[in-house]
C-alpha cells in the first residue's frame, strides 16, 4: 500500500485544523501510523465524528452566530496554539479552510512546527491565478487567454473584455473551488457579473481581485496529482477525470480519464511537474487543465491547488499509494521513495460526492439533524477496496448551513470502468441517510445516463441534462428523482399509523404526538379505527411529497396486517379499468426487524422486502412531522400534517388561488435555504416583477430572491443578517393595495442652463 514501512513513523503528533469527512480522512492515516492525532472544533462540532475518532479534540473559541463557528477555523493563532498546547509536531490543513493560507504556514514555522504543505511562496505564487498564468506560461505550459491585473476596476476589465472575446469567465485571482465563477455571454451582463464576483471574492478570500478568460466551450476538466519532495524529486500519478460539475463544483470524478491515451498522459504530467518546478513545489498538489472538446489534442493551464484535492480517493485506489501518508514523510523531510517508473495505473475508479442538497428544488443547500445514517459496513481510507466511503457524519450529526455541504464520499474500483461504475450505483443505493436531503437518486440517475456510461464528458453535461429534463417536463432520473411511488407511500403511512396519531377516524386529532408501542393493546387508545359493535373504520392517513402535492392513504386494521388503499401513480404500468378508481388495494403490513436500528419489513401482497424508516418531529407548532424512507435504494420525505396543520394547507392554497387577476402570486417572499443575506433592497423601494429583492449567500452559492409582482416592497432583513430556510424576508405589497407608497419626487429648478 505504502513505499515505506509504516512501522518507521514520521511524527509522534500532528494536529488536523479542519472538520468533517476530511478530518476523519487525515486521522484514520494517523491511527494507522501509530501518530496521536489532536483534533480542533468550533461549539457547533462539539460531538462533532471527527472530534470523537481524534485522540486529542482542542475548542476553538468562538461565538454564538453562524459566522462565528466558520471563523473558529480560520483563526490561524487559535490553530498554532491549539498544536502547541498539545504538543503537535506538525499540522495537517486538509482541504478548505486554512489549507492554502500562507499565513497558517508561516505561523507554524514561527513555532517551530511542520505545516503539512508547501511553502508560503509557492502557495502565493499559484494562489494568484494571474501570477500563476504568467510563471507557467514562460515554462512553455499552455494557459487559456485572458486579461487581468492587480488594481483594475470595473471599467478597466470591461474594456479588456472585447479583446478577450465572448463569452467569457469572470474569476476571482486568489481562491479556489469555483466561488465567484460567473459565465458572461453578453456585454450587457457583464458588470452585473463582475459587481457579484467582486462581492464573493472579497467576502471568502479578502481579495477582490478579478480576471478574465476566454470560456472555452463544452470543455473537459482534466486535473494531474504532483508529488515532490524536499531533495528535488517531482513524479506525477496520473490523472482525474472531473468534468462532471455543477455552478464549478465537481460532482463525479474518475481515474484515469477516459480521454487520454498513454501518450497525451504522459505529455500532461509532463506539463504538471513542470509547473510544480516551476514554484519549487513540495508535497501533494494538482494541476489542473481545460481540454476543449472541439480539439482534444489540445489542454490549456488552468491553475494549481496547493493542497489535498476532495477527490484524491480515487487516485489512491488506482494507484495503491496513501496520499496523507507521502504528505507526512515529505513535511517530515523524507524524500518520496518513489520514481516516476514506479508509478502504475491499475484498473478504473469513480468517486460521488454525496451533498446535502435538494435537487427537486434547483439543488438548494439542505439542512437538519441526521436520524439515522448506515454505511452498509463499507471502510473508509485507503485501504478499503473496491468499496471505500469516506464520511464524516453519523447518525445524530446536525447538518447547519455554515459549512460546504459535503457529506461523504462513495468510491468505487473496478478492472474496467463499466464495473467501477456498476458498483458505485451499487454502494449509493444501500448508503442510507435519514433525516437530511441529499443528491444521491441524482447521482445515480447521472451514472445512468448514456453520456456519462460512454465517457463523452464535458463541464456542461449536467446543466444540459437538467435543462433538457426540466424543458420537457420529465421525470429523468439523470435529473431529479421521481415522486413517491405507491409502495413508498404504503410505507409510510403505515408507519404514521403505528407510530404517530395523525386523524383519527372519531374526527379527534392527536396533532404529531407520538404514541408507544402500549397504546396498541388498549382499544380506546389503540387508533387502529376499533369501534364498539361495528366493524372497523379506515384511517386516513395524508402525505406530502417534496414537490407540495397531497396523497390520501386509508389504513384499515393494525400496522401488522392492515388493508391499505393508496394512490397509484402509473410507476408501474399499472392502469385502472372503466370501473375502478384510480385507488390500489394492497394486503400490508410493517414490522420492527430486530437486526437494525429504524429497520423495517415491508409486506405488500405476500413479498417482503427491507426499508428503513425514521420519524422527524416537529420544532414548532404550525410545522408537520415528516416521515423519512429509504426502500430499494432511494429516500424520500413525506410531511405527515394533522388535521389542523391539513386545514391551514388549504387555506393557503385558496388564498393563493384568489386574486382580481388570473395568475395571482403570493407577496410573501421566503428564503429558500439557510444562509446569510448579502444584498437587499431598501424597505419601501417601488419593485418590478422578477426583480431581486434579497441575495442570499449559502455554501459558496449566492441565491437572489425575486418580487413576485410589481409593487411596494416591505423588506424584513438587512444585509449580514442569518435566515432560516422559509423565513419570510420580504413582503410585496400591489401598488392599489393601500400600502405606502413613495412619495413623487417634488420637481427642482434648473440650474444648469438646459434648454
Amino acid at each position: 500500500m505504502t513505499p515505506h514501512d509504516p512501522s518507521a513513523g514520521t511524527f509522534r503528533t500532528v494536529l488536523v485544523a479542519n472538520r468533517g469527512e476530511i478530518a476523519c480522512r487525515v486521522v484514520g492515516t494517523l491511527r494507522r501510523l501509530g501518530v496521536r492525532a489532536v483534533a480542533v472544533f468550533s461549539d457547533a462540532d462539539a460531538d462533532a465524528r471527527h472530534v470523537r475518532e481524534a485522540d486529542v479534540a482542542v475548542r476553538l473559541a468562538n461565538g454564538t452566530g453562524a459566522g462565528d463557528q466558520l471563523r473558529a477555523y480560520l483563526d490561524v493563532d487559535a490553530v498554532v496554539a491549539a498544536a502547541v498546547a498539545t504538543g503537535a509536531e506538525a499540522v495537517h490543513p486538509g482541504y478548505g479552510f486554512l489549507s492554502e493560507n500562507p499565513a497558517l504556514a508561516r505561523a507554524c514555522e514561527r513555532a517551530g512546527i511542520a505545516f503539512v504543505g508547501p511553502g508560503p511562496a509557492a502557495m502565493e505564487a499559484m494562489a494568484d491565478k494571474l501570477a500563476a498564468k504568467g510563471i507557467v506560461a514562460a515554462r512553455g505550459v499552455p494557459v487559456v487567454p485572458g486579461a487581468g491585473a492587480p488594481g483594475m476596476s470595473d471599467d478597466d476589465l470591461v474594456a479588456a473584455a472585447d479583446d478577450v472575446g465572448y463569452p467569457l469567465l469572470v474569476k476571482p485571482s486568489a481562491g479556489g473551488g469555483g466561488k465567484g465563477m460567473v459565465v458572461v455571454r453578453e456585454a450587457d451582463d457583464l458588470p452585473g457579473a463582475l459587481a457579484s464576483a467582486r462581492r464573493v471574492a472579497a467576502s471568502s478570500f479578502g481579495d477582490d481581485t478579478l480576471l478574465l478568460e476566454r470560456l472555452v466551450e463544452a470543455p473537459r476538466h482534466v486535473e494531474v496529482q504532483v508529488l515532490a519532495d524536499a531533495h528535488g524529486n517531482v513524479v506525477h500519478l496520473g490523472e482525474r477525470e472531473c468534468s462532471l460539475q455543477r455552478r464549478h463544483q465537481k460532482v463525479v470524478e474518475e481515474a484515469p480519464s477516459p480521454l487520454l491515451t498513454p501518450a497525451r498522459r504522459a505529455e500532461m504530467g509532463a506539463a504538471a511537474c513542470e509547473v510544480a518546478r516551476s514554484v519549487g513545489y513540495v508535497g501533494a498538489g494538482t494541476v489542473e487543465f481545460l481540454v476543449p472538446d472541439a480539439a482534444p489534442d489540445e489542454f490549456f493551464f488552468i491553475e494549481m491547488n496547493t493542497r489535498l484535492q476532495v477527490e484524491h480517493p480515487v487516485t489512491e485506489m488506482v494507484t495503491g499509494l496513501d496520499l496523507v501518508e507521502l504528505q507526512l514523510r515529505v513535511a517530515a523531510g523524507e524524500p518520496l521513495g518513489i520514481a516516476q517508473d514506479d508509478v502504475v495505473l491499475r484498473g478504473h475508479a469513480v468517486e460521488a460526492r454525496l451533498y446535502a442538497e435538494a435537487p427537486e428544488r434547483g439543488f438548494l443547500p439542505a439542512t437538519g439533524r441526521v436520524l439515522r445514517y448506515d454505511d452498509g459496513g463499507v471502510p473508509a481510507g485507503p485501504d478499503a477496496s473496491p468499496l471505500r466511503l469516506d464520511s464524516g457524519i453519523g447518525t445524530g450529526t446536525v447538518v447547519g448551513g455554515q459549512f460546504d455541504p459535503l457529506l461523504a464520499k462513495a468510491v468505487a474500483w473496478g478492472e474496467t470502468r463499466e464495473e467501477a461504475v456498476d458498483r458505485l450505483d451499487a454502494l449509493l443505493a444501500r448508503t442510507v441517510v435519514l433525516g437530511v436531503e441529499t443528491n444521491a437518486a441524482f447521482l445515480r440517475g447521472l451514472l445512468a445516463a448514456p453520456d456519462v456510461r460512454a465517457g463523452r464528458l464535458d463541464t456542461g453535461l449536467i446543466d444540459r441534462l437538467v435543462a433538457g429534463a426540466e424543458a420537457s417536463g420529465a421525470e429523468s432520473g439523470a435529473v431529479v428523482p421521481p415522486a413517491a411511488g405507491w409502495v413508498e407511500l404504503v410505507a409510510a403511512a403505515l408507519f404514521v399509523a403505528e407510530h404517530g396519531v395523525v386523524a383519527r377516524p372519531d374526527g379527534g386529532t392527536g396533532g404529531n404526538r407520538m404514541v408507544g408501542s402500549a397504546a396498541g393493546d388498549d382499544p380506546w387508545r389503540a387508533g387502529d379505527g376499533w369501534r364498539l359493535n361495528g366493524p372497523a373504520a379506515a384511517r386516513r392517513v395524508v402525505l406530502v411529497d417534496a414537490a407540495g402535492a397531497a396523497h390520501e392513504v386509508r389504513v384499515t386494521g393494525t400496522a401488522r396486517d392492515a388493508v391499505v388503499q393508496v394512490p397509484a401513480p402509473h410507476d408501474d404500468g399499472w392502469e385502472p379499468t372503466a370501473s375502478e378508481h384510480p385507488v390500489r388495494e394492497v394486503r400490508a403490513g410493517l414490522a420492527a426487524d430486530p437486526a437494525g436500528a429504524d429497520a423495517w419489513w415491508l409486506t405488500v401482497d405476500g413479498v417482503r422486502e427491507r426499508v428503513r424508516l425514521a420519524l422527524d418531529e416537529p420544532t414548532a407548532a404550525d410545522e408537520p412531522a415528516t416521515v423519512w424512507l429509504w426502500h430499494d435504494g432511494r429516500t424520500v420525505a413525506l410531511a405527515a400534517p394533522d388535521r389542523s396543520a391539513q386545514a391551514a394547507r388549504v387555506r393557503a392554497e385558496r388564498r393563493r388561488a384568489r386574486g382580481d387577476a388570473p395568475g395571482a402570486t403570493d407577496p410573501e417572499v421566503r428564503a429558500a435555504m439557510p444562509g446569510t443575506v448579502v444584498t437587499a433592497v431598501a424597505d419601501g423601494d417601488p419593485v418590478t416583477a422578477g426583480s431581486v429583492l434579497v441575495t442570499v449567500e449559502a455554501m459558496k452559492m449566492e441565491h437572489p430572491l425575486l418580487a413576485p409582482h410589481d409593487g411596494v416592497a416591505s423588506v424584513r432583513v438587512r444585509p449580514g443578517d442569518l435566515v432560516r430556510r422559509d423565513q419570510v424576508v420580504a413582503v410585496v405589497h400591489p401598488h392599489d393595495s393601500g400600502a405606502a407608497q413613495p412619495a413623487a419626487p417634488v420637481p427642482q429648478p434648473d440650474t444648469q442652463g438646459a434648454s
